[in-house]
């Protein structure tokens, strides 16, 4: 097995891995999100737990209860739900380090953009996601976190911000997985570091007979909400890399913004309408997510745009001869680029056919947008960027 083959199956095996634990976190966290928001709370004074549901699944019945600190006596039989979370992080970093940074040069790093070394690269994105978290932690450990909605917009400015500083360093499709890794990092950290350890202090209490200090849960339960509420914007970032509108444009930061705002208040629908509130304590979220994603749709639309007219009539041999030396090296039948064993997706750009059936692609990944060549690893202008549109637009 060559070494191009051996790394696209670690990267598909990881991949693979990631979205199945990921899957299963996700949905644990929706699920108890859900049933906190549904449970029926006990008549004031009353003894027992103080929410329960009753529900319905897979041909069975289920009853749950829930205290809000602890029960008087803590069953032996305690279900943690945490390694879901724990292999999702492991996961996504072994997927960052084989496609992005064994790959530095094609998918971390674009000259155009900055200078960087392989080593400099990984070194500026191991800092960040360190950084990312204790600058988050402060934050929810500070008297802010004594005012929820306050928090929640400086957490949407350091994402924001964070997005800005990955702009400025790597590639489009670099910075805006690393938006997805600067959340999910805080995410899973929230699991590790903070809801886990806390429920750990309220099991030890129960067991040495003390009460255990509701503060634990209150703050566990801020952390998860704070999963709760990242988790549709940070499955958009993982998928960015197919979505050079997204990561190719100029102001990304901008796009990430709308996309934190847009799937935050989807997020915010979902759970209001499961609590059961009024539609009129809720519905605003509803126009203002929809105009977050049309200001979204519109930024993305107004990327500069390459003067086609300014490059004239262009030749089939000059197109081939800029495809030949900017794209040919992956997108051949046989390439000789030393990460690839076949063309990506199948597009090969040898031949004038090629390059007008394969039109649509081309012109969305090096014409529109500054996707490809990867890295820019060949150096491709933006006179050439045209020079290749123009001959699209007259070949249609």
């Amino acid at each position: 097995m060559d070494f191009a083959l051996a790394a696209d199956w670690l990267n598909l095996l990881s991949r693979w891995f990631h979205m199945t634990v990921g899957i299963t976190w996700i949905g644990t966290s929706f699920y108890f999100m859900s049933l906190d928001y549904q449970l029926k709370a006990k008549p004031a004074g009353a003894p027992g737990p103080d929410g329960t549901a009753w529900e319905v699944h897979g041909g069975g019945f289920y009853h749950v209860d829930k205290y809000l600190v602890a029960p008087a006596n803590l069953p032996p039989d305690l279900i943690w739900h945490r390694w879901a979370a724990y292999l999702t992080w492991v996961s996504g970093f072994i997927l960052l380090a084989v496609q992005y940074y064994w790959n530095a040069r094609g998918f971390l790093i674009d000259p155009a953009v900055a200078a960087l070394e392989p080593w400099q690269a990984i070194g500026l994105s191991l800092a960040s996601i360190v950084a990312g978290w204790l600058v988050y932690d402060t934050l929810c450990r500070s008297g802010v976190a004594n005012y929820p909605t306050l928090l929640s917009v400086i957490v949407f400015v350091l994402i924001v911000g964070a997005a800005w500083a990955f702009s400025q360093v790597f590639s489009g499709r670099g910075a805006f997985i690393h938006v997805g890794v600067f959340i999910g990092t805080i995410m899973a950290a929230n699991v590790f570091l903070v809801i886990i350890p806390n429920q750990k202090i309220v099991v030890g209490d129960l067991i040495a007979g003390r009460r255990p200090d509701p503060k634990y849960g209150k703050i566990g339960k801020t952390r998860s909400t704070h999963n709760n509420y990242l988790t549709l914007p940070v499955l958009l970032m993982m998928v960015s890399n197919h979505y050079p509108m997204l990561y190719g444009h100029p102001a990304s930061w901008l796009v990430v913004a709308f996309i934190v705002v847009c799937g935050a208040l989807v997020q915010h629908t979902i759970n209001r309408h499961e609590a059961g509130d009024p539609w009129a304590s809720y519905g605003w979220a509803v126009p203002v997510a929809a105009i977050a994603l049309i200001c979204m749709i519109f930024v993305t639309a107004q990327r500069p745009q390459l003067d086609l007219a300014a490059a004239g009539k262009v030749s089939e041999a000059r197109a081939l001869d800029i495809t030949i030396r900017h794209c040919a090296a992956c997108h051949a039948r046989q390439p000789k680029h030393a990460g690839f064993t076949e063309a990506p997706k199948g597009v090969t750009l040898e031949t004038s056919a090629d390059l007008r059936r394969f039109s649509g692609a081309i012109v969305q990944q090096t014409v529109q947008s500054k996707a490809m060549p990867l890295g820019n690893e060949t150096g491709m202008t933006d006179p050439e960027r045209a020079e290749l549109g123009a001959f699209l637009a007259s070949a249609r």
